[in-house]
């Protein structure tokens, strides 16, 4: 029997407030293994983040994703999205189902067809409004403190205040659309991070322990796990084939 591992393609997405940044724990495990690992940043965010504008929106986030698809020719993707990225997920599964080889949300929001991320917590939504006007330009909504992700330990908090950056208020009231059914029949994986639940992804967990086909696993840490437990999330990421 061959010992010879099978190298794979994977591609991280970060997100909301966040950028490729937040996958260094996890990447250097992939590479070192042979693996190859995209982590690309959105429109607006991250070291992108002098890109924002007042026409980024949901399908800009979208684009960005579908054309590193294309420039770097991929296909047989592991596609990672975390938190907000699960509707960047969704739309790539729905027009990009033959490069795609298993769909992994982490912790991440699962919308359905027709609806946003407004429609879905309106009162959030309202207060992420009245801080993007209080900041000034009214585009985009200032980062929540690290805290809010989970992350406690002085060092890490010092470095997510570092990177951490506003997040296009549009993106949150623009509606996904899909062609297919969701998933687009593609294997999918749901990692929920369980220590404690995230508020924000309870009716997403919902969705993915009813998707019929789909695998539900729990990490036991708090949203911002390749942070918390990279390690122990890089093994879930690894094992998933």
């Amino acid at each position: 029997m061959s010992n010879k591992i099978r190298r794979k393609n994977y591609m991280l997405i970060h997100g909301a407030y966040h950028g490729a940044w937040c996958w260094r724990n996890v990447t250097p495990t992939f590479r070192k293994l042979g693996h190859t690992v995209y982590t690309p940043t959105l429109t607006g965010l991250g070291e992108r983040a002098h890109l924002l504008t007042s026409q980024t929106s949901l399908e800009t986030f979208i684009e960005d994703i579908a054309q590193v698809f294309k420039y770097e020719d991929l296909n047989d993707v592991i596609l990672v999205g975390h938190s907000f990225a699960g509707s960047v997920l969704s739309a790539i599964a729905d027009r990009l189902p033959d490069r795609l080889r298993h769909l992994v949300y982490l912790d991440a929001l699962i919308l359905n067809s027709g609806e946003s991320s407004a429609d879905r917590s309106p009162d959030r939504i309202e207060v992420y409004r009245q801080q993007a006007l209080a900041s000034g330009d009214g585009l985009s909504i200032p980062p929540a403190s690290p805290e809010h992700y989970g992350i406690a330990d002085p060092e890490q908090v010092e470095w997510y205040e570092s990177k951490l950056t506003p997040h296009p208020l549009q993106t949150y009231y623009d509606k996904l659309y899909l062609k297919n059914p969701l998933g687009n029949g593609i294997p999918a994986t749901y990692i929920a991070c369980s220590k404690p639940y995230f508020a924000s992804t309870e009716k997403s967990r919902e969705i993915a322990q009813h998707m019929q086909g789909w695998d539900y696993l729990e990490i036991p840490t708090a949203h911002n796990a390749m942070s918390l437990m990279p390690e122990e999330l890089t093994k879930l990421l690894l094992s998933i084939d």
